[in-house]
């Protein structure tokens, strides 16, 4: 697990001796550093993760409530628009 981060972008990870000599053989296999081989095999999963977690999946009934208001925009409130027309801006 991430032990620290520091400004310069290094990480300390504490893992078991037997953990670290696997991964060390496969990054040599690979002809890779150890860093190298982590983040090759990291960052695309953390992309992964982030799209996945940034993307909202709706329900067909969802879907079709948000197309609806899409196509048929419910009126602005009365508020609304007096703010328009008397050239309200937000700061």
């Amino acid at each position: 697990m991430a032990r620290s981060l520091t400004e310069s972008g290094r990480v300390e990870l504490r893992m078991r001796p037997e953990d670290k000599a696997m991964l060390s053989r496969a990054a040599s296999l690979k002809r890779l550093d150890l860093t190298g081989y982590i983040l090759r095999n990291l960052l695309p999963q953390a992309e992964a993760d982030i799209a996945e977690a940034e993307r909202l999946t709706l329900t067909e009934r969802d879907s079709l409530l948000v197309l609806d208001l899409l196509e048929n925009p419910p009126a602005a409130p009365d508020r609304l628009v007096r703010a328009a027309k008397a050239g309200f801006t937000l700061p």
